[in-house]
């Protein structure tokens, strides 16, 4: 089986893009760095898969998962900040051996 190691968050209605690439592991399973740094991509025993700022702020999930997946699930994300949401769609661009 291959691990993902990148992916791309593309948001609904004007194509803004955020890169993630594979950055060690949490909780035994991948982990995910923006490429700006700014934000992660991890699963959690007790959320599942999520984003979060470097200080542990979640700021974004996917809208329907299971939550047990191995790698973030390619669906839609929603994230939130402040007063604002958008809606993303993960996109896998890259796998591993």
């Amino acid at each position: 089986m291959t691990a993902l190691v990148s992916f791309i968050f593309v948001r609904h209605g004007d194509g803004l893009r955020h890169h993630f690439e594979r950055h060690g592991e949490r909780h035994g399973r991948p982990a995910y760095r923006r490429t700006d740094g700014q934000v992660w991509c991890v699963w959690a025993p007790d959320t599942g898969w999520h984003c979060e700022t470097a200080d542990g702020l979640v700021t974004g999930h996917p809208l329907d998962h299971r939550g047990d997946e191995r790698e973030p699930p390619a669906t839609v994300w929603r994230s939130f900040k402040n007063d604002r949401s958008y809606l993303y769609d993960l996109r896998p661009s890259g796998s591993g051996t």
